[in-house]
């Protein structure tokens, strides 16, 4: 039986043959993501560099001598890479677990292709049993939390260390409990119209485009 650790390991590895030679490759935050960074460090040689989805990515990439490109200096990018919270068999993902959410959004948007890497427990049939995060401006947290009540959720904002967390962006995270994604696309456009989010960690509208699936099995593929 493989270990969650191991099976991460086999997606990240197997994400290599999307990488594109002395091109840039966008690179997610997380667990999975991490074990990608260490297996592109041994084909740095090959790339340009990267684009890093939070300043932890960043300090890995630069760890490994890995350049880091400024999303700002470049045009596009052929391959985001990146893992999910919870993705369904249609590429809609729930994203934001590390708190990177806007960020790797943002990176992903100017991608050609979005690689979901996951270990199969990821993969769901009703996105919302992994609460939702939503990234917010701080003078706005109580007001989007009763909306987000409103919409059939339990919005708690995220804390650490008895504090509320904040982002690489300095905002903080509600997370929303107990909902059932019933239409992901819809409820990412109706969260992202709500006054102070930044943005919701749903990935559905721009979802995945592969997803490596890490199984007892094997690597699974599964395009959308």
């Amino acid at each position: 039986m493989m270990t969650q650790d191991e099976l991460k390991q086999a997606v990240a590895q197997a994400a290599i043959q999307y990488v594109v030679e002395n091109e840039i490759v966008g690179v997610g935050t997380g667990s999975t993501a991490n074990f990608f960074i260490d297996e592109l460090a041994k084909i740095k040689h090959k790339i340009k560099g990267a684009v890093a989805s939070s300043d932890a990515t960043a300090e890995r990439l630069r760890g490994h001598g890995i350049k880091v490109f400024d999303l700002n200096e470049i045009t596009s990018m052929p391959v985001y890479i990146d893992g999910a919270d919870e993705i369904t068999a249609q590429g809609a993902m729930i994203k934001g677990g590390g708190a990177a959410l806007t960020r790797e959004k943002i990176v992903a948007s100017v991608a050609g292709k979005f690689i979901c890497i996951a270990d199969g427990s990821k993969l769901v049939a009703t996105l919302g049993k992994f609460p939702l995060p939503v990234e917010v401006i701080p003078m706005g947290q109580a007001v989007v939390a009763r909306q987000l009540n409103a919409i059939g959720g339990d919005a708690r904002v995220r804390v650490k260390d008895g504090v509320p967390m904040l982002t690489d962006n300095g905002n903080v995270i509600i997370d929303v409990h107990g909902l059932q994604i019933k239409d992901p696309s819809t409820l990412e456009a109706e969260i992202n119209n709500i006054v102070g989010v930044v943005t919701v960690g749903l990935f559905a509208r721009h979802g995945a485009n592969v997803c490596l699936l890490g199984t007892a099995e094997g690597v699974k593929t599964l395009i959308f």
